[in-house]
């Protein structure tokens, strides 16, 4: 079995910042879980930061508004993916119960209301979410 080991330090006396254990707390993320998979704090730290630029939330929102079924599946298996490969179990969660809503070669399991619940509530997570990120980024060293 292989061990990953985090390389984030904690604070020293006298410096500022939020670190990256603690901004997952703060999303309500699974840390352990990211680490697992990206292997690195560095790469964590790095595709963490890049969530609010890859637009992945953002095409799902947007095969939200005319609920094609084929759009919906896409944009949240990749949700989903990209959700779940850094920790964010919740938005991975959610983005997988509109993927399997909306499965192609399935009966469709899931209304166009149910659909926009669930991504009512991807937006306001992923929004919470972002912010925390944000302002983890801006605190950082550069």
């Amino acid at each position: 079995m292989v061990e990953y080991k985090s390389t984030t330090q904690n604070r020293k006396p006298g410096e500022s910042g939020m670190t990256l254990q603690e901004l997952y707390a703060g999303i309500g993320g699974d840390y352990e879980q990211a680490l697992r998979v990206l292997r690195a704090d560095r790469l964590v730290d790095k595709h963490i930061r890049k969530l609010a630029k890859n637009g992945v939330i953002e095409a799902l929102m947007a095969a939200g508004e005319t609920m094609d079924p084929a759009g919906l599946f896409e944009t949240a298996h990749a949700a989903k993916g990209n959700c779940g490969n850094l920790g964010l179990t919740r938005l991975a969660a959610l983005a997988s119960e509109i993927a399997e809503g909306f499965r192609p070669g399935r009966p469709r399991t899931m209304t166009d209301e149910e659909a926009a619940g669930k991504l009512r509530e991807i937006a306001a997570l992923y929004a919470r979410t972002k912010e925390t990120i944000d302002r983890y980024d801006a605190e950082q060293p550069q």
